[in-house]
C-alpha cells in the first residue's frame, strides 16, 4: 500500500511524527507521497526523503499559499522550483491547482498563472502533477483544453468531482486518487464517480491529518488509516480488497516511476 499524499510536514504530527509512522508502516504501507505546499517545505521535505527512502516527496505551491506570497515574489519562488526540481529528489510536482472561487490575494487569474507555470515545470522535468482542484473544475476543464498535460501525468488528488467532469479528466489521461470521503455514510457523488473509473487510473491517499476515514472522523487522519480507504474503495466498486491494494498500489509505483522502493519480503 502507497499513500498518495499525505501532509506528514503538518504542525499536528510534530509531536509524535515517529510514532506515527511507525503505525504506518507496521500497518502495511510501503510508501508514503508527502506534497510540498510552499517554498518553506521544499528543503525540509528533500532532506526528510533522503533520510528515509520509503517517503517520497512532491515540491509545487498549494494555491491556498498564494494569499501568503505577494504576486512579485511568484517568479522567483517558481525559479527556486525550478532549480530545486533539477537537482532531484522530487518525483512528483505540487501540490498545486486551483481552490475558489476566490481566495483573498489569490484571484483566479494568477491561480491559473502559477499553475501553467507548474505544468510547464513537470513538462520539462518530465515528473507528473499531483492535482488539487475544489470548485473551479469548469476553469481547470478549460484549461486541460489549452495547455499540453505532462506526459508523465496528472494525479487528481482527493478526487471529489462526479461521473462527468470523471470523464473528462480520463480522456485527458488523468489518475485519481481518494481518500476518507470514501468511507462517509452520506458520500454520493465522488463514490458514482468511483465506480467509473478504470482500477488501472485508481490510487489511494490519507491526505492526512484532514479527511479522516471512518470509524476516526471527526480526528487527525494519518496515513496507517489507508488501509480503511482501501477496504471503502473496494466496498464501493465491489471488488476484492486484495485486487484494489495491489493494483492501487502498482498504479501509484507506476505513475511515480518506480520512485518507492521495492516492498521487503
Amino acid at each position: 500500500m502507497i499513500d498518495t499524499h499525505c501532509h506528514l510536514d503538518a504542525t499536528r504530527f510534530d509531536e509524535d511524527r515517529t510514532l506515527v509512522l511507525e503505525r504506518a508502516w507496521a500497518a502495511g504501507l510501503q510508501g508514503i507521497l508527502v506534497p510540498g505546499v510552499g517554498p518553506h517545505d521544499w528543503e525540509p521535505l528533500l532532506e526528510l526523503s533522503r533520510a528515509e527512502p520509503r517517503l517520497q516527496v512532491g515540491l509545487g505551491i498549494h494555491p491556498q499559499l498564494l494569499p501568503d506570497m505577494t504576486p512579485e515574489e511568484d517568479d522567483a519562488a517558481l525559479e527556486l522550483l525550478d532549480a530545486l526540481l533539477s537537482k532531484g529528489g522530487a518525483i512528483a510536482v505540487g501540490e498545486c491547482g486551483l481552490d475558489g472561487p476566490s481566495l483573498p490575494g489569490a484571484p483566479l487569474e494568477r491561480q491559473l498563472s502559477v499553475l501553467r507555470r507548474h505544468l510547464a515545470l513537470a513538462r520539462k522535468h518530465q515528473l507528473p502533477v499531483l492535482m488539487h482542484c475544489h470548485r473551479l473544475h469548469p476553469a481547470l476543464i478549460e484549461l486541460f483544453k489549452q495547455e499540453a498535460l505532462p506526459q508523465a501525468g496528472v494525479l487528481m488528488h482527493s478526487y471529489s468531482g462526479g461521473v462527468e467532469l470523471a470523464r473528462f479528466y480520463l480522456q485527458k489521461g488523468c489518475h485519481f486518487s481518494f481518500a476518507g470521503p470514501v468511507t462517509w455514510a452520506e458520500a454520493r457523488k465522488p463514490l458514482d464517480a468511483l465506480r467509473a473509473i478504470p482500477l488501472d487510473r485508481l490510487m489511494a491517499e490519507t491526505d492526512a491529518p484532514d479527511q479522516a476515514p471512518t470509524p476516526h472522523r471527526g480526528g487527525r487522519s494519518e496515513p496507517a488509516y489507508l488501509p480503511h480507504i482501501l477496504e471503502g474503495m473496494a466496498r464501493v466498486r465491489g471488488e476484492p480488497l486484495d485486487e484494489v491494494a495491489q493494483r492501487t498500489t502498482e498504479n501509484a509505483r507506476r505513475l511515480f516511476r518506480e520512485g518507492f522502493p521495492p516492498a521487503s519480503r
